[in-house]
């Protein structure tokens, strides 16, 4: 009986690395190429220059998403100047989700005054290639060079309800041991927020 559970739990384990896709720490990030709310196309090469990119899967209707949005804004005016900008990409599929289409984005980002760009996935192709799976979802890329590597995973900080009772500020603790020459640590965690939304 322990053979079998073991066996079963092995397929499981060994099936869900297989199948589950997606980046993890270390890996060459994927590129992109998307269509950006003033219309122009914004690719990863674009900040060759730059010491990295925190990309951040994101949307429009999402509550999560809408509680870290001065929070992400905060993140860029303070870290784009040191290297590290932010670039927005909508995963959602707005024929599931009309709250989240081009011109909602365009209107949200004119609302909002976004100070980084706010790109669509059209046709969900890039969100996939990261493994996002929530909104929002937090990709802090390192410019080592020759690539950019994931250097952290997960989530912004550890408390969506209340900027001001912050304990643990992951993506900030991340960019500021990149920029000191160290691993961020922790470099992964639990992306907390709504479910990306595609037809099934």
């Amino acid at each position: 009986m322990k053979n079998l559970i073991l066996t079963l739990f092995t397929a499981v384990f060994i099936s869900g690395s297989i199948f589950a896709g997606g980046l993890e720490v270390g890996d060459k990030a994927a590129k992109f190429n998307l269509k950006n709310v003033d219309g122009s196309v914004v690719s990863l090469s674009d900040y060759a220059d730059k010491n990295g990119v925190v990309v951040v899967f994101t949307c429009n209707h999402c509550p999560y998403s809408i509680a870290y949005e001065d929070r992400i804004i905060d993140l860029h005016n303070k870290y784009n100047s040191q290297g590290y900008p932010v670039v927005a990409i909508n995963p959602n599929d707005p024929a599931v989700q009309p709250g989240d289409s081009f011109e909602a984005m365009q209107q949200r980002s004119e609302e909002k005054n976004f100070p980084f760009p706010y790109l669509f996935d059209e046709g969900q192709k890039v969100y996939p290639k990261y493994g996002a799976t929530r909104t929002p979802h937090v990709y802090l890329l390192q410019n080592t060079g020759k690539k950019f590597e994931v250097a952290y995973i997960g989530a912004i900080d550890d408390n969506y309800t209340d900027a001001s009772d912050v304990e643990a500020f992951y993506l900030e603790d991340a960019i500021d041991a990149l920029i000191d020459g160290k691993k961020p640590e922790p470099n992964f965690t639990k992306a907390i927020g709504c479910t990306i939304k595609v037809q099934k």
